[in-house]
């Protein structure tokens, strides 16, 4: 993510999605009739398919409704279609984003239709993670110099007699196909569809202590359940991923970012105010995120349990 990865959010949503990284298809013709209506008491939020964002959306949904009287429809729509849904209005707010210049450049800076929301307090990481049990086997495996030396290590079904990388959606931000050919790696990315696909993968290898290498992500409650190492990439460099087809480094690590519907950022009163001001930490979004997701509790009562035990936090988000 980098240059990056939710309707309702009901619990079987939720379990569905195991939830940063992000949906299947285009998802913006669910978006509400009410999202920027004039008057109406009503925000609409997109919603991401990873948990990390399902948390944020289930906090801010709980206090827009029991703390500010605002009836909350949620839309899952992709990353990318997410910013023209935002743009067109169909969609309030996008509350994480991983980072998108293109489409902070034609909808932010050049058409403004879009309206930056601030910081959402979390910074981003994507890398390439191993087990933890594995590097304490193989201590130069997290060098990536050394990975092809242990391919055969990670073979699978699905990877063609190399090494597989395993990937989350096809539709996350990745540039590990760039990397793989780049680097001259002897690997080959395999999709698993979505992340609660990957996650299910990573626990199965991990249940049988078996080595995988893995695309992955921070924030992510999952690191409390599996532990993993970073692969040390070649070092980023500003730019060094501007060419998408050339990309030979690290990510970035990236402070996460809340955008608004420009007319929704000058117009949408106290639920404006306060998506802007919806800032927490890693720790209060793992806390939610291990609820929905690990322990199967509904988003909104995890947000409920959150917001119970953290007034302290949220209650700057209204003044």
């Amino acid at each position: 993510m980098i240059t990056v990865r939710r309707t309702t959010l009901t619990a079987a949503v939720a379990a569905l999605a195991l939830t940063c990284g992000c949906g299947a298809a285009d998802m913006t013709r669910q978006a509400s009739p009410f999202a920027g209506a004039q008057g109406a008491k009503t925000v609409t939020l997109s919603v991401q398919s990873w948990v990390g964002a399902q948390a944020d959306v289930a906090v801010a949904q709980y206090l827009l409704e029991h703390e500010l009287g605002y009836r909350v429809d949620t839309v899952q729509v992709d990353e990318v279609p997410a910013w023209d849904a935002l743009s067109q209005g169909r969609v309030d707010a996008i509350l994480e984003d991983w980072g998108h210049p293109e489409q902070e450049k034609r909808y932010v800076q050049d058409k403004g239709t879009i309206a930056p929301g601030g910081d959402l307090g979390v910074s981003g990481h994507i890398g390439w993670f191993v087990p933890t049990y594995l590097a304490k086997q193989h201590p130069d495996i997290t060098d990536w110099r050394n990975l092809d030396k242990y391919a055969p290590l990670f073979r699978t079904a699905e990877s063609g007699g190399k090494g597989q990388l395993l990937d989350g959606s096809p539709s996350y931000v990745t540039n590990d196909k760039a990397l793989v050919k780049n680097l001259k790696l002897d690997y080959q990315v395999v999709f698993a569809g979505s992340e609660a696909a990957q996650i299910t993968q990573i626990k199965q290898f991990a249940k049988e202590k078996k080595p995988f290498l893995t695309y992955w992500y921070a924030p992510q409650w999952l690191f409390e359940k599996v532990p993993m190492t970073e692969v040390r990439l070649p070092p980023y460099r500003e730019g060094c991923d501007a060419d998408a087809a050339k990309v030979a480094c690290a990510y970035p690590r990236t402070p996460l970012q809340k955008y608004l519907n420009a007319e929704f950022s000058k117009s949408g009163g106290r639920a404006a105010a306060f998506l802007k001001k919806f800032k927490w930490t890693t720790q209060d979004q793992n806390e939610v995120s291990l609820m929905i997701a690990d322990q199967k509790t509904a988003p909104d009562q995890a947000a409920k349990k959150w917001v119970d035990s953290h007034p302290a936090v949220w209650r700057k988000w209204l003044s």
